[in-house]
């Protein structure tokens, strides 16, 4: 029971490190008073009021007669205030500028931290926001990395058939298993909709959108093991507990692997969908299949 509730933490702390970067292109709105987005900017709408607005790897952005009741802050990007924007308390800008329009005011201090000659411009500051976004992004993805190895280490501990399972299903069918991954974000973007045009669906969406995150995720760690045994050489031959053992090495090797090739500039965020789509596909495909994968004993 202690296992069952260790992995459970852990499974909620991966979806908590990973909801930022599922929802990088989205405003992340918390209590309808803070507007936070990692990898991206905030923009904050017309005629409304929160509390803070955050982006970390991107620009500020308050709308016309839109106020931030606290501090508006742009870590790689600006803090930009349109016609009659107010931000009550500070606004600070990490890498970039503080923009007002005509009748935009800011009632506290603000300040930016930029190079010793004081703003960036052109060439420089676009160089700027994007060694700033590619950092967050970077530490984000090694933490996830760091909890996602924690999470399969106990998988494999307490049942390792079933990270086994997933990375078998995966070998025999890949073709399968992201044509899986792609109707199930399909279906999910039509039922998001669907709910969303329905004010009884509409507090459901965070419940399905955490299910699918969960799901995608934990199976993503047996791509993880999928790839690591792809590189690696396996040895049927050895003992049970030799055999354990080499599945946890196979799994680490693997999510090394992803992991670096996630970090690639550009093409780190192809490697995190793909990653995501068979993970996602893989879980279905293993558990609504019509056989189970024929493991070797």
């Amino acid at each position: 029971m202690k296992w069952q509730q260790l992995i459970l933490a852990f499974i909620t702390t991966i979806c908590l490190i990973f909801a930022g970067n599922a929802l990088a292109q989205t405003d992340i709105n918390i209590n309808n008073t803070n507007l936070i987005r990692f990898g991206g900017s905030v923009t904050v709408p017309e005629n409304q009021v929160v509390e803070n607005a955050l982006a970390f790897g991107g620009s500020v952005t308050v709308s016309p007669n839109a106020r931030v009741l606290d501090t508006a802050i742009a870590f790689g990007g600006d803090v930009i205030l349109k016609q009659g924007a107010r931000v009550e308390a500070d606004a600070y800008s990490f890498g970039g500028k503080i923009l007002q329009e005509p009748g935009a005011t800011i009632g506290g201090e603000k300040a930016t931290f930029s190079d010793r000659r004081g703003m960036m411009y052109g060439s420089n500051r676009g160089k700027s926001s994007f060694f700033a976004h590619y950092f967050f992004s970077a530490i984000f993805r090694i933490s996830a990395a760091v909890v996602a190895a924690i999470l399969g280490l106990i998988i494999l501990h307490t049942n390792p058939q079933f990270l086994q399972n997933l990375a078998t299903k995966l070998h025999q069918h890949p073709s399968l298993t992201a044509l899986w991954g792609m109707g199930a974000i399909i279906s999910f973007v039509f039922v998001s909709v669907f709910l969303a045009i329905t004010l009884i669906g509409i507090p459901l969406i965070p419940l399905l959108t955490l299910t699918a995150i969960i799901t995608s995720l934990v199976g993503s760690l047996g791509v993880a093991l999928f790839v690591g045994q792809r590189l690696v050489s396996n040895d049927d031959s050895r003992s049970e507990r030799l055999r354990q053992k080499s599945l946890q090495q196979h799994f680490l090797v693997g999510l090394a692997i992803l992991t670096v090739l996630a970090l690639i500039p550009f093409f780190g965020g192809l490697v995190v969908f793909l990653v995501n789509l068979f993970g996602l596909g893989v879980i279905l495909l293993w558990k609504f299949g019509t056989e189970k994968p024929q493991i070797a004993t």
